[in-house]
C-alpha cells in the first residue's frame, strides 16, 4: 500500500510512506505556521525537492545530515546540496527518469522560479510523477501554473494528483479545476493553500466544483491526516 500523511497545507505532503520508504517531498517544517512538527521528529529515507525556494528547500539539509537521506532533485539543486555537506544525493532533470528502490520516478515540467536560499542558480523547477512498486502513478505537480502537457501527463493515468490551488504564485482554483480535467486523475488532493492571507482559499468549495465537473475524488486532508491508496 501507499500512505500519504500531510502535515502542512503548504508544500506537498511532505511524508508519503510507500513499500517500506519513507518519502519527504519539500521539508518545509521551520518557519511554517501550518506545520504541527519540528524536523527533527521525521526519519525519511529519501527527500524530494521540486525547487530551490526556501519554502521548499525547507529543512532539508539539517534532516538529510541527521538521518543520512538521499536527496532527490534536478542536477543543479543536488550539486548545491552537495556542497551544504549532503552525501547522499541523486540529480536528474525535465523528462528524465531513474528506478529507485521505491519506484520509478520521472521529472515533469512546472512553471515556476527556482533560486536557492541564498541566491545561487536553482535550475527548472519540476514536478514529480512516481510510478510505486505497486504500480500507482502520483504525480505531485509541485509549485506550477496551468500548462497544456498536462494532457501528456494524464495519458499515464493517473491514480492521485497533488495539485497547488493558492494562487498568486501557483494555479488558482479556476485553474487547478482546468488542470483536473486534463489530468483525469482518481483522486486529487489540494495543497499551497492557506499559508498565509496572500493564498488564502476555500479547499472544500474547491472540491465541490471539481466533483461536480470531473469523475474524481478530491480529499481535503488537515495537518495531521492520511490518505492510503
Amino acid at each position: 500500500t501507499t500512505e500519504i500523511y500531510t502535515l502542512s497545507l503548504h508544500d506537498a505532503l511532505p511524508i508519503l510512506k510507500t513499500d517500506g520508504y519513507q518519502l519527504i517531498i519539500d521539508p518545509y517544517f521551520s518557519g511554517n505556521p501550518a506545520s504541527p512538527i519540528k524536523p527533527d521528529e521525521v526519519n525519511p529515507d529519501y527527500i524530494l525537492l521540486t525547487h530551490g525556494h526556501g519554502d521548499h528547500v525547507g529543512d532539508c539539509l539539517s534532516i538529510a545530515k541527521r538521518t543520512n537521506a538521499e536527496v532527490i532533485s534536478n542536477a543543479e539543486i543536488v550539486k548545491w546540496v552537495s556542497m551544504q555537506g549532503i552525501k547522499k544525493s541523486h540529480g536528474q532533470h525535465l523528462g528524465g527518469g531513474f528506478q529507485y528502490p521505491f519506484g520509478y520516478l520521472k521529472l515533469t515540467l512546472a512553471l515556476h522560479g527556482s533560486a536557492l536560499p541564498d541566491g545561487s542558480y536553482g535550475g527548472n523547477p519540476a514536478g514529480f510523477l512516481l510510478t510505486t512498486k505497486d504500480k500507482k502513478k502520483l504525480y505531485f505537480a509541485g509549485d506550477t501554473g496551468l500548462f497544456g502537457d498536462m494532457t501528456l501527463i494524464g495519458e499515464e493515468g493517473i491514480d492521485l494528483a497533488v495539485l497547488p490551488i493558492g494562487d498568486n504564485y501557483t494555479m488558482g482554483p479556476i485553474d487547478a479545476l482546468r488542470a483536473v480535467k486534463l489530468l483525469q486523475p482518481k483522486h486529487v488532493i489540494p495543497i499551497h493553500y492557506n499559508t498565509w492571507p496572500l493564498i488564502a482559499q476555500d479547499a472544500a468549495a474547491w472540491a465541490v466544483d471539481v466533483e461536480k465537473e470531473v469523475n474524481c475524488q478530491v480529499h481535503v486532508l488537515k495537518p495531521g491526516e492520511s490518505l492510503t491508496l
